[in-house]
């Protein structure tokens, strides 16, 4: 393995959602083991363009099936991994246009723990995408 390979075999790469509610709190999840919040989302299975994996990952997450033509690009982003030390994460994130709260969202699959979070206010348990660009792209455009 040479060197570009195995900086590249170092990035994780994710799709993830947006979902608020009223007051413009972003739904979290946090996985089983883990102590980070972060998006529902995950890495994509053979064949899944990046949004096809957010709306399997949402529903196998959260148990709700979302529509795939009302998920809009919010960015890509690259920063570190939360759980993962050493690994950088390459994430394309949607937001989609629904009130969460009109939906039925129960953690499943491998989550642990829902939270709905106001991007505004600190926390130390955040995962970075969250922190470093998906809340401040939210705050710059709400």
């Amino acid at each position: 393995m040479n060197q570009h390979s195995a900086i590249v075999d170092r990035v994780i790469h994710v799709s993830a959602v947006v979902l608020r509610d009223r007051d413009g709190r972003v739904l979290n999840v946090r996985k089983r083991g883990t102590h980070m919040f972060m998006l529902p989302g995950g890495k994509p299975e053979p064949g899944e363009d990046a949004a096809m994996t957010a709306a399997r990952e949402v529903e196998e997450e959260l148990g709700f099936t979302l529509e795939l033509s009302a998920l809009s690009l919010l960015g890509r982003f690259r920063t570190a991994a939360a759980n993962e030390p050493g690994y950088a994460l390459e994430a394309t994130v949607y937001t989609y246009p629904f009130f969460a709260e009109s939906l039925s969202a129960a953690p499943q699959a491998e989550i642990a723990q829902l939270e709905w979070i106001d991007p505004v206010l600190p926390r130390t348990d955040l995962a970075p995408l969250n922190t470093e660009f998906v809340f401040p792209a939210l705050l710059n455009v709400a």
